[in-house]
């Protein structure tokens, strides 16, 4: 059953990446708290209806999961505000890494065991993940060369341009290793996920509070829709991650994390973009990975 939860997260969350990414425009500064806002709302919701539904929750489950909640929470809004600055195919991949990263740390500090096959299909999806985000950075360089584009060296030359995407990286996986250690010891997936949507709505209302009474900016539901939509695909992609996560996270980890590869393609697909033969060399290399998770542990 991970093996499918796993599949819909991945499904989700490169969706989640592409309205995203579509949401957040560079002359905007303001467009990561906006994420926030629709990501938190959208998350509060679904943790209300599931807690009328009789979900099993104790308002201490925020406080046992607050640590978890808030490597999440931050490391997307570094993401969200990366997202302004750097197009989705590079930053995705290097984002997504967290679950390499996270699986090593299970298998070295939880001792979470892989056989020999799913070491190798971890390789795959890992290199692959590696590759792309190279081929990217080289590509895009390139093609900015070509058109005459000389762009924001502060973004572009400097260490603030890895940034974005390496944070994101270190701390979604710290993220992630936290579920593995905190999940059915101290607290069931169900009551995390809660826990995780409460926090996130509580975000949501200081960045509306923030925008909309100190900073005196006008929100306005017509231009949001893409944040809104990204905020839904956010959110069931992360229902379908912590349950996947819950019974496997040390082979689910890494691979929820090659949806990277298909926020690719779909940046591709809607953003009209290109992919080389070796990018999708890297991407076969990735889905090899996945197959090979899926028949081992499915």
């Amino acid at each position: 059953m991970w093996f499918w939860l796993s599949l819909v997260a991945i499904l989700f969350w490169s969706g989640s990446d592409l309205f995203s990414k579509m949401g957040s425009k560079p002359d905007d500064r303001y467009s990561h708290w906006k994420m926030v806002i629709a990501v938190g709302f959208v998350m509060g919701i679904h943790a209300f209806i599931e807690l009328g539904q009789g979900a099993s929750f104790g308002i201490t489950d925020i406080f046992i999961y607050l640590p978890v909640s808030f490597l999440y929470i931050f490391a997307m809004i570094l993401g969200y505000v990366g997202l302004r600055y750097v197009v989705l195919s590079e930053s995705t991949p290097i984002c997504n890494s967290s679950g390499a990263v996270a699986a090593l740390l299970c298998f070295f500090f939880l001792r979470q065991t892989m056989s020999k096959l799913q070491l190798t299909a971890v390789a795959l999806i890992s290199v692959g993940i590696f590759t792309l985000s190279v081929l990217e950075k080289k590509q895009a360089d390139t093609e900015r060369l070509q058109a005459g584009i000389v762009p924001d060296k502060k973004y572009t030359s400097s260490f603030i341009a890895l940034a974005f995407p390496i944070f994101y990286c270190l701390i979604d996986g710290l993220g992630t290793f936290g579920d593995a250690m905190v999940l059915d010891k101290y607290i069931k997936e169900e009551s995390a996920n809660i826990a995780y949507e409460l926090t996130f709505l509580f975000m949501a209302c200081a960045a509306l509070f923030y925008l909309v009474v100190i900073k005196k900016q006008k929100l306005t539901f017509s231009k949001e829709k893409p944040k809104l939509v990204a905020g839904i695909f956010e959110t069931a992609g992360q229902f379908a991650y912590i349950h996947a996560l819950s019974a496997n996270a040390v082979v689910a980890a890494p691979l929820i994390s090659s949806y990277c590869v298909f926020s690719v393609l779909w940046a591709r697909l809607f953003l009209k973009e290109k992919l080389t033969p070796q990018q999708y060399a890297a991407i076969f290399a990735a889905v090899v990975g996945i197959v090979i998770l899926g028949a081992g542990g499915a």
